[in-house]
């Protein structure tokens, strides 16, 4: 039986276990619209304007009074960005966002970015802090790529990450649920698979994934040491692809990035994926939107399911039916993450030392 076959019957038992749990999320959405009136689109569950409650944090209405003042401790790997009017993002009161740190003695919090810091307990602020002064530890980055965390004890009230259990959940895209349907147009597809990679390290699990399954399928691989790929093309070009190697450095639980919502799904790419299991990426995605490779037993199996469909339009084109009702988003820049702070900060209260940030980031 061609395996196209094989994954059908389950392919569409995920799909409707998906119908149903959207049909619930969004009756539940729906009262929480009503019951707290807060204007903007529908949103898919792992949307980031979404608050989970954390124990010892009780959320309150907004605070009324003058506005709350946040400090960059550093611009994130010193990249600048303008910073922009929270109220605009998030409907919520504007916060004065600054890097300028002499106003550290009467800020509120302290954004710290983990990796312009990690390498000594020298680079984070020494002056004397506040007792009512919150201090934010913030990484995007994956465990692997997360070095010194042990000096992170004991000092920081709340986490901002791409966790979806950090007290703040920054992560790197999420679905919105569209309020029509919209006819979704795949980009022209003339080649069949591409990857994109810098970090080019032959003992990772994701190149020797790469080196297996390329003997039986073709793969354009751009970045370092390949293909140039500049990135006033990167659209272009990979929306040329049927299929994005969506394969992350490291593998980590929620840890799922741009490869996947910027370079596959933001070019009309179908992702093939390798990171955290099937499970994880099904918290943020529908089951028909990637393919993941633990699916196959081998790089062998993935490559001849590529190859069918790339000869059966109408299974291809059901890696697409979701966008009917789902538009994939992600931030524009670091501005968004500050102002996802700011609402945490006017939404929440009774917080608590991380006493062990090292043990939880794991």
């Amino acid at each position: 039986m061609p395996l196209s076959e094989q994954t059908r019957s389950p392919a569409c038992r995920h799909l409707l276990i998906f119908i149903f749990s959207q049909f619930v999320t969004a009756f539940c959405l729906f009262a929480y619209v009503r019951v707290f009136r807060d204007p903007g689109p529908e949103l898919w569950p792992g949307h980031p304007s979404a608050l989970t409650a954390q124990p010892g944090n009780k959320p309150t209405a907004p605070q009324t009074g003058s506005e709350l003042t946040i400090l960059l401790w550093t611009w994130p790997f010193g990249q600048h960005t303008t910073l922009r009017k929270c109220s605009e993002l998030f409907s919520i009161r504007d916060c004065h966002i600054t890097a300028n740190r002499s106003w550290y003695h009467k800020a509120d919090a302290v954004i710290v970015h983990h990796r312009d810091v990690c390498y000594s307990r020298n680079n984070l602020p020494q002056g004397p802090r506040s007792p009512s002064q919150r201090w934010i530890w913030f990484n995007l980055e994956s465990r692997s790529h997360s070095p010194n965390l042990g000096i992170m004890d004991h000092l920081f009230n709340l986490t901002m990450s791409f966790r979806r259990d950090s007290d703040i959940f920054t992560p790197y895209g999420w679905l919105e649920v569209l309020s029509q349907p919209q006819n979704f147009s795949i980009p022209a597809k003339s080649k069949l698979v591409a990857w994109a990679v810098s970090n080019w390290n032959p003992a990772s699990h994701r190149v020797k994934y790469y080196e297996e399954l390329k003997k039986y399928i073709h793969v354009d691989v751009y970045g370092s040491h390949h293909m140039s790929l500049p990135r006033d093309k990167h659209h272009s070009t990979l929306s040329q692809y049927k299929f994005y190697l969506a394969f992350e450095n490291s593998l980590h639980e929620d840890y799922i990035t741009e490869k996947l919502w910027k370079n596959a799904l933001g070019s009309g790419a179908v992702p093939v994926v390798c990171g955290p299991p099937r499970e994880n990426y099904e918290r943020f995605l529908p089951p028909d939107a990637c393919i993941h490779i633990n699916v196959f037993p081998t790089a062998q199996g993935l490559a001849q399911y590529l190859q069918e469909l790339d000869n059966d339009t109408s299974q291809y084109q059901r890696y697409f039916q979701w966008r009917t009702w789902l538009k994939p988003s992600e931030p524009a820049d670091w501005a968004f993450h500050f102002c996802k702070a700011c609402r945490a900060l006017q939404m929440t209260e009774g917080y608590q030392t991380k006493p062990a940030l090292s043990k939880w980031f794991q």
